[in-house]
């Protein structure tokens, strides 16, 4: 019985994500994500208090995907100016998809600004904090002995990104970001 609960709410999250993802989380309403997810609104709110929870859930749910990404997309071989350099490549192949909506994080965060003890915002806090330590450890370990500041400076860098590309539509913004990075660590 709790697997299919776990199945459900699993589900309700997934259906809610794609639809977080792809417009406005003040947009969408419970009807719509219950819809989605093929079960009725009170199946919502029995694995779920409120929307806020859920939209705290849709981006817990994404914030090792979207780690684990990043990750990939770096690689292991090379420089650490190689590897975020990679990553931003990747971003921008990934950013000519029509589908590409940006970081739902970020997203999240701009769109809730107004509402600074909405549960999604320590989620959104809280994964951009563990993408910035991933970045400080792996150039601390690269021999960085700045990784601190590094890591917060390519953490704005990639913001800034994305944010542009999602300004202009244009992922022509990442190869600038890779080349600001790369002349950022290089030694």
């Amino acid at each position: 019985m709790a697997e299919a609960s776990q199945t459900t709410r699993d589900g309700i999250v997934a259906a809610a994500g794609e639809l977080f993802y792809a417009g406005s989380i003040r947009d969408i309403s419970v009807d719509r994500i219950a819809a989605q997810a093929g079960v009725t609104k009170k199946t919502v709110y029995y694995h779920f208090r409120s929307k806020d929870e859920l939209v705290a859930a849709y981006l817990d749910a994404r914030n090792r995907p979207t780690l684990e990404r990043y990750r990939r997309w770096a690689g292991k071989g090379g420089s650490m100016a190689d590897r975020i350099e990679r990553m931003f490549r990747s971003l921008q192949k990934a950013a000519k998809s029509h589908e590409w909506n940006g970081c739902g994080f970020t997203r999240v965060a701009v769109e809730l600004a107004d509402l600074p003890g909405h549960p999604a915002l320590d989620v959104a806090r809280n994964h951009k904090r563990g993408f910035e330590g991933w970045l400080r450890q792996d150039l601390a370990d690269s021999g960085y002995e700045d990784a601190g500041e590094l890591s917060e400076m390519l953490m704005i860098i990639l913001d800034g990104a994305i944010t542009r590309m999602l300004v202009h539509r244009d992922p022509h913004y990442a190869a600038v970001a890779a080349r600001a990075a790369r002349r950022l660590l290089s030694r």
